[in-house]
């Protein structure tokens, strides 16, 4: 590769669309390998519905970047390698924390502030406040679109119209998944409807879940009286469609609704119990794989407005999940994302037009923490491009390389849904029986998340030595 340098020799800038936590982690990883910036963020000029300030990395929803745990927790393995990596959003997080117990969390104004000023002060910063409308000009070779939940209206169309009208969504609608190792199979079994193959199926492709009729609608009754969460106040004129329709609103529309939906048993028959009824349930929840490692299911069409603690109580009433564990809980709410798998390559750039890369939640990851970290991955990407280097890539058993193996090809692009960091994004990990010995169910569990965060960041510090060794 050739380094990407003007007339007079110096290096060409990054430009980089939107200043919230991908864009600015994305913009202090490309300076820090001695690659200008241009950073473009439309606030004041423009204002979102949920800003408040015109400060960079705002915090609009919480102020909690969540468990801080680099030993047993996925989010706090991704902290640590964001640490490791020199990250200004972890250094400037670490500096606002305020007490949460065991979780990091900021105080939101100090945080945006300590970032902002950052940025402002870096010599090879330079900030330009005012909307990019559209695609950026072609003249523009190196681009980052890092433009969140909130992406002005014009850049969104362009994107949608490069790559595809039904390839970029404006609400997400997302159903639980659990971690399959934590899914009961004396109860639940495998199998397709009719036990169908299709394209890529075996006729065993889906997990099911059986409930009789008490059983039923005893969870009717427990799903309409959860408690709800209520839209954002900036959500709230952008209605619900049916291809997202909330599990609970189904349910309000007769008991029945979800057993004709769903929830219908026909084509299915439990292996468990083929006497009952020609081994036909009442009513079937079905999973459906939802990584290319076959670790983490969907429950297919449970998106959902109850709150997190209720979701757990209520899903726990299906058989099979009494004692299921959640990579991540559903909900509905506003988002601006691209179909990752589909238009992305591995180094996050556009396949349709290869100057344009995105980082942060347009890529489909969910959380602060998931979008600062994809920024910096796609700040590092850029950076190394356009010093002519070839890329370096992080390994997928770390978190950062796995949340890139999912969003670019390891999540299904049929269902793709923002996802969360967790420990079923990561490669399996198999405890020997040495390591099992004298440890009971959960006790497995909880090792196995050890050797794999411990993996991790041993796996992280040789990727950072590469970009050590160009910035030195």
């Amino acid at each position: 590769m050739t380094q990407n340098t003007d007339t007079k020799g110096t290096i060409s800038p990054v430009h980089i669309i939107g200043g919230g936590l991908a864009g600015s982690e994305a913009a202090w990883q490309c300076v820090q390998m001695g690659v200008p910036v241009i950073l473009h963020e439309m606030r004041p000029m423009r204002k979102t519905e949920a800003h408040q300030t015109e400060g960079l990395a705002e915090l609009v929803c919480s102020n909690s970047f969540r468990s801080d745990d680099k030993e047993n927790n996925a989010v706090g393995v991704l902290h640590e390698e964001m640490r490791i990596c020199g990250s200004l959003i972890m250094r400037e997080g670490d500096k606002a924390a305020v007490p949460a117990g065991g979780a990091l969390a900021v105080d939101r104004d100090v945080f945006s502030e300590g970032v902002t000023q950052a940025l402002e002060d870096h010599p090879l910063i330079t900030i330009e406040r005012g909307e990019v409308n559209g695609l950026p000009p072609e003249a523009w070779d190196s681009v980052i679109v890092s433009t969140g939940p909130l992406t002005s209206p014009d850049l969104a169309k362009a994107v949608q119209k490069l790559g595809g009208e039904d390839e970029l969504a404006f609400f997400d609608a997302i159903a639980p998944i659990i971690y399959k190792d934590s899914i009961d199979f004396d109860t639940a079994w495998f199998q397709s409807r009719y036990d169908k193959e299709g394209p890529a199926g075996t006729g065993s492709d889906y997990i099911n879940c059986p409930m009789n009729k008490e059983q039923y609608h005893a969870f009717i009754k427990a799903l309409l009286a959860a408690e709800k969460t209520e839209f954002k106040e900036w959500e709230k004129n952008t209605p619900y469609f049916e291809g997202c329709m909330p599990i609970e609103v189904m349910a309000s529309r007769g008991e029945n609704t979800l057993r004709f939906g769903p929830m219908k048993p026909v084509g299915l028959t439990n292996p468990h119990k083929p006497e009952e009824h020609d081994g036909r349930s009442y009513a079937v929840v079905q999973l459906r794989q939802d990584n290319a490692l076959g670790t983490l299911y969907n429950m297919v069409g449970f998106q959902t407005k109850m709150k997190y603690g209720a979701q757990v109580e209520v899903f726990r009433m299906i058989p099979g999940l009494e004692n299921a564990d959640f990579a991540r809980l559903g909900g509905i709410h506003r988002n601006t994302f691209i179909n990752s798998p589909k238009l992305l390559n591995e180094t996050l750039q556009m396949k349709a037009q290869r100057r344009l890369r995105f980082a942060g939640q347009i890529t489909g990851c969910e959380g602060y923490v998931e979008s600062a970290s994809v920024g910096l991955m796609t700040g590092r990407f850029a950076a190394f491009e356009r010093l002519g280097l070839d890329i370096k890539m992080p390994a997928p058993t770390t978190a950062m390389g796995s949340l890139l193996s999912h969003i670019t090809g390891g999540g299904n692009a049929d269902t793709f849904q923002p996802m969360n960091i967790n420990f079923g994004l990561f490669p399996p990990y198999e405890l020997s029986p040495e390591e099992k010995k004298g440890l009971k169910g959960k006790e497995k569990g909880r090792l196995k998340k050890q050797i794999q965060a411990r993996r991790a960041l041993n796996d992280i510090v040789e990727w950072n030595e590469a970009k050590l060794a160009i910035a030195a």
